[in-house]
């Protein structure tokens, strides 16, 4: 495990207080690499600090985006934490511990980096929204009682970075994983090809591009992985352009 390959991300926070607290408990695990979606101006730092104490390093060194897309486009794996299931939250929710595993190998050590891994947080009252989970590729859920499920966003936040703190000695990859904006370049050349063979209608290429994006995803591909799927996708519309051809 790797731990300053490790991103927190929170979306949309409105309690300053929360923030601080946020901060400390990255530092009680060793991660300290802070993203926040909004901007820095509408958070009250005195408030920030009152909570941070000694980790108020990680607030000022946090940096601000506008989505978690622009957020999270230099990470392999975008893991979004959610307690509800559903249609568009993820066909299948990891528990910390699982995704602490997963993202062991794909972060590597220090002596042996991998990829870039972030972990997104929802806003305290409403969490993430369907859109805001498009946007990650991975569903975490940390597991509580029916009858008060909601947890408070730092102790959500020291759960995972607990369970990942644990795993930073268990093994790693011998590559590196490619990034998001690499992995729609690859998703982007099976949309085309598909579409080229005739193998979906133009209305059904979101959808497609969507399966592979997440599928791939959570394979953590190596760079050479990634252009060899590019050629067989490109060879075999090569072949289904030429035997259409020979046909006629």
């Amino acid at each position: 495990m790797n731990l300053h390959a490790i991103t927190i991300v929170l979306a949309r926070p409105e309690e300053s207080r929360n923030i601080g607290a946020v901060c400390r408990a990255m530092a009680n695990n060793d991660i300290t690499q802070l993203r926040i979606v909004g901007k820095k101006e509408d958070y009250d730092e005195e408030r920030v600090r009152i909570l941070a104490i000694h980790a108020a390093y990680i607030w000022e060194n946090a940096r601000f985006y506008s989505s978690i897309t622009e957020a999270t486009s230099d990470c392999a794996i975008v893991a979004g934490t959610t307690r509800r299931r559903g249609k568009k939250r993820m066909g299948k929710l990891l528990f910390p511990e699982e995704f602490a595993q997963k993202a062991a190998d794909d972060t590597g050590s220090p002596e042996q980096p991998g990829g870039t891994v972030a972990i997104v947080f929802g806003n305290e009252r409403t969490g993430l929204t369907d859109d805001e989970l498009m946007e990650c590729n991975v569903g975490v859920t940390i597991p509580s009682c029916d009858t008060f499920a909601s947890l408070n966003l730092s102790h959500a936040v020291q759960i995972m970075c607990y369970h990942l703190f644990r795993e930073q000695n268990k093994g790693h990859h011998g590559y590196t994983p490619i990034t998001q904006e690499r992995l729609h370049k690859t998703v982007v050349t099976i949309a085309d090809k598909l579409q080229e063979i005739g193998f979906f209608s133009v209305t059904g290429r979101p959808d497609m591009e969507q399966f592979w994006t997440n599928l791939l995803s959570r394979a953590s591909l190596s760079e050479s992985e990634s252009q060899y799927i590019e050629k067989i996708f490109t060879k075999a519309a090569g072949l289904a352009k030429k035997n259409t051809t020979q046909e006629k």
